[in-house]
């Protein structure tokens, strides 16, 4: 009796018109949201990841280098895939490129004594 015979034709046809979408319609947002990932996220990410690998295996005598475990010294010797880091005087130690965590460069920064 309160109802007007146009709401209710309405709303019988709001489910068909949900449903109505197309399949190319529904992957274009994922397909967007792929590409925006891949380009904010993963490609620098993996240029970072290139970028650090090449200074770790272009490391040489001199360098100052950081190890996994947090060691902080100079490459004393380089042998293949090994280097020699000298910790202090007289203290040298062996370490594998793949576990050293940073190289960084000649010398090194000053103490702010």
């Amino acid at each position: 009796m309160f109802a007007s015979p146009a709401f209710a034709q309405a709303a019988g046809a709001a489910p068909s018109a949900m449903g109505g979408g197309s399949l190319l319609s529904l992957a274009i947002p994922w397909v967007l949201i792929i590409g925006i990932f891949y380009l904010l996220i993963w490609r620098p990410q993996q240029r970072a990841q290139k970028a650090q690998r090449a200074r770790i295996e272009a490391a040489k005598k001199g360098d100052t280098v950081v190890t996994g475990g947090g060691l902080i010294g100079k490459v004393s010797k380089v042998d293949g895939d090994e280097i020699e880091i000298e910790l202090g005087p007289n203290i040298k130690v062996r370490a594998l490129k793949s576990t050293l965590s940073e190289v960084r460069g000649l010398g090194g920064a000053p103490a702010n004594d």
